[in-house]
């Protein structure tokens, strides 16, 4: 790999890091809504859903940036394998590798949304959960690899977005309506879906009070 290091690397790897933290708190936030059903009239289901779906496509770019501007930058020799596989970097190896397996579940996570009209319901649901530990490794990985991370702004940061993800967690798992329980939001889609798939519903013929003519004509 070619060396190349700039100052200009390591502020857009800071900030980067920084704003992908604070888009994952929203998503994870709003995943809570989702699963339990919030909604009204003038915020619905639906719109929560897609902000949440829309605001995950920012987050993962942003993280995917914040990790090419770190592989790219010659002055930590991070490489590129130590991405996805922990404890193969050279700088910070404990840290980078926590980030490295925040990075692979919210992968996982990330794929089995893009998958979720061709896997079963459990199956994704299952999947989803580890969205809560990869959140969780990568308020670790923030903590320990961040330079401004263990105080000013950057302690507020990280502070302030695992206190909004405990709330939210501890929400999701004791607070959640009945209803929620064992339901998963579907996107139209699959709604369409499994209606095409069970057939337009089937209504009983109708049954007039009246009696029949030939009948009582018979009887007359």
């Amino acid at each position: 790999m070619i060396a190349l290091t700039s100052p200009y690397l390591w502020y857009t790897t800071r900030a980067t890091g920084i704003v992908a933290l604070i888009l994952f708190t929203l998503v994870v936030s709003l995943g809570t809504l989702v699963a339990n059903r919030i909604g009204g009239t003038i915020v619905g289901r639906f719109e929560i859903n897609e902000l949440h779906r829309s605001l995950s496509m920012v987050a993962i770019t942003f993280l995917v940036i914040h990790i090419m501007t770190t592989v790219l930058d010659s002055y930590v020799p991070t490489g590129l394998i130590s991405v996805i596989v922990p404890m193969t970097s050279d700088y910070k190896r404990v840290a980078v590798g926590i980030g490295a397996v925040a990075f692979d579940l919210i992968l996982a996570v990330w794929i089995s949304s893009l998958l979720k009209l061709r896997i079963a319901n459990q199956t994704w649901r299952y999947i989803h959960w580890l969205s809560w530990m990869g959140y969780t490794t990568a308020i670790i990985h923030a903590y320990m690899s961040g330079t401004d991370s263990r105080s000013g702004i950057g302690l507020v940061v990280i502070v302030a977005c695992g206190a909004v993800v405990a709330c939210a967690a501890l929400w999701r798992f004791f607070g959640r309506p009945a209803r929620a329980a064992g339901r998963t939001a579907l996107s139209p889609l699959a709604t369409a879906k499994s209606a095409s798939r069970n057939g337009p519903p089937t209504s009983k013929p109708f049954a007039s009070s009246t009696p029949r003519t030939d009948q009582n004509r018979g009887r007359r």
